[in-house]
């Protein structure tokens, strides 16, 4: 039973950005940034990039308004309506998955993380349809988000 409560309570502890290994498909780039620099940085870097912030949503704030601590996090959509035509063109599915997104994430020593899952990867479900313009159209969006990436962070 002790067992039991001790991995009840480990659940229940913030869940810190640095405790996440990297995925297949994803950019993860830390960085010495407060959570609260890097979202501004980031969401500065994809104007500056050519993209526009489309959505953002994070727990944290409704979290702290019910009186619960946890880490920062926000998700950062980010996308422009040329890369929609031009997707839409080659595929109407492959459109489910804009904006693409980007994710900021408080690590325990104050720190910030930036991380997305590679357009590539995003959009290579949707390859068969799309064809050679879709993954295209992906390795440039691939070089967008790393820019946007590079420049948030440094």
């Amino acid at each position: 039973m002790k067992a039991f409560w001790t991995v009840i309570f480990l659940l229940a502890l913030p869940a810190w950005a640095d405790s996440i290994e990297p995925l297949s498909g994803w950019a993860v780039y830390p960085s010495d940034k407060s959570y609260d620099e890097l979202v501004g940085d980031t969401k500065a870097a994809v104007k500056e990039n050519g993209l526009i912030v489309v959505t953002q949503a994070g727990p944290t704030k409704a979290a702290a308004a019910r009186g619960i601590t946890i880490p920062g996090n926000l998700v950062i959509g980010a996308f422009n309506n040329d890369y929609a035509v031009r997707v839409l063109e080659t595929s109407v599915n492959a459109m489910i998955e804009a904006p693409i997104r980007f994710y900021v994430t408080e690590n325990e020593n104050g720190t910030a993380t930036l991380s997305y899952k590679t357009p590539s990867f995003v959009f290579a479900p949707y390859s068969d349809e799309g064809g050679e313009r879709l993954r295209e159209i992906a390795v440039e969006l691939d070089a967008k988000f790393q820019a946007v990436a590079e420049s948030a962070v440094k």
